[in-house]
């Protein structure tokens, strides 16, 4: 699903509060840390991802990755070194920013 402008900068607002949830090292992106990402996603449906220095893979490899590994992400934003994914849950109950993104 595509976001609009005004639903990105939604989504840009609720993650200033967020710290990065996981860190891309020198392993880069292995099937255990996709496995992590999608459960992740799946219950908080908004997560950031920290590309430390040591990494050996650029950002866009580690989106590109994530894009072909799990379906319906959404790249919220992409600054420095930090990437903003974005994901509707699947269970009601975990749906709490995309209730809100639907009224934007």
């Amino acid at each position: 699903m595509p976001l609009t402008g005004k639903q990105k900068r939604f989504l840009r607002a609720q993650a200033n509060r967020l710290r990065p949830e996981f860190h891309v090292g020198k392993n880069g992106v292995t099937a255990t840390f996709i496995q992590q990402v999608d459960d992740s996603l799946a219950r908080h449906e908004l997560i950031k991802i920290n590309l430390l220095q040591n990494a050996e893979v650029t950002m866009e490899q580690v989106v590109l990755a994530l894009e072909e590994a799990l379906p319906g992400i959404t790249v919220a934003q992409k600054i420095g070194r930090v990437i903003l994914l974005y994901r509707p849950a699947d269970k009601e109950k975990y749906q709490r920013l995309s209730r809100r993104i639907a009224t934007l």
